[in-house]
């Protein structure tokens, strides 16, 4: 089972197309999937949005009525995943971000990873449709993160584009018990990848193609901010770098 999993919050305007997408690459690349949605106490339409896909797609929301932050909202994901599974060795999540700046067309490059024998796939988004302050951030966050979080090899630890075999994450799980992550934002993304890592026999890198965002970025994702909030990560966290080589797709 592959379990497409996509944190949302006020994505009314894209989360539906996300949807439908996944549908049709499912429907070419013919895998047995479920589509995980943790809707994080949306202000906008996005519940409501949601509810029709509920009945023609093999997806199930989990709601929050409270803020539960990006982090609580992604640990949900892993954890109702790891729930599910009964092939934990077999089974593995993607995660995608609702508001499509990122296709799910790249659901199959991230999955012929994971069947190749990879327990973590990173995509990696850093094409032209970022600015380039972005860009530049995102390219620096491994090196920001230090010493907190070692991901040498990695040139976008922050994507929110990842696979993880379940029983990495149930093995991540095991040695951090909850919460599992401690930061927020497109650092608990990293936080998740690094922890995975330390884990994982198999890590992989993918490029990905992305698209400009469906609605303005929040002032926490102002190039400035990102930056300092990966320099307090790397200060508060502290996790061992992973025992494996990192393999990048030609």
């Amino acid at each position: 089972m592959i379990y497409v999993c996509i944190p949302a919050q006020n994505d009314a305007a894209t989360v539906g197309l996300v949807l439908w997408k996944v549908r049709q690459v499912f429907e070419e690349f013919r895998r047995e999937y479920h589509i995980l949605v943790a809707e994080n106490a949306s202000t906008d339409t996005t519940g409501e949005v949601l509810e029709p896909y509920e009945r023609a797609l093999p997806l199930t929301t989990l709601r929050s009525r409270q803020q539960i932050g990006y982090a609580g909202t992604l640990e949900k994901l892993v954890r109702e995943a790891l729930n599910r599974t009964d092939r934990p060795r077999r089974d593995c999540i993607v995660t995608l971000p609702a508001d499509f700046t990122v296709s799910p067309a790249v659901l199959p490059d991230l999955i012929k990873r994971v069947e190749s024998g990879a327990d973590v796939v990173v995509g990696e988004a850093l094409s032209e449709s970022i600015s380039p302050a972005m860009r530049g951030v995102r390219r620096l966050a491994a090196w920001l993160m230090k010493p907190g979080v070692q991901l040498k090899g990695i040139h976008d630890v922050a994507s929110g584009v990842y696979a993880f075999r379940l029983i990495t994450l149930r093995g991540c799980i095991k040695n951090q018990p909850s919460p599992l992550l401690h930061t927020e934002g497109r650092c608990a993304n990293a936080e998740l990848v690094a922890r995975a890592a330390t884990v994982a026999r198999q890590i992989a890198v993918v490029p990905l193609r992305t698209t400009p965002p469906g609605r303005e970025h929040s002032p926490s994702e102002q190039p400035l901010s990102l930056a300092l909030s990966f320099l307090r990560a790397g200060r508060r966290l502290s996790i061992p770098a992973p025992q494996t080589t990192i393999q990048r797709a030609t």
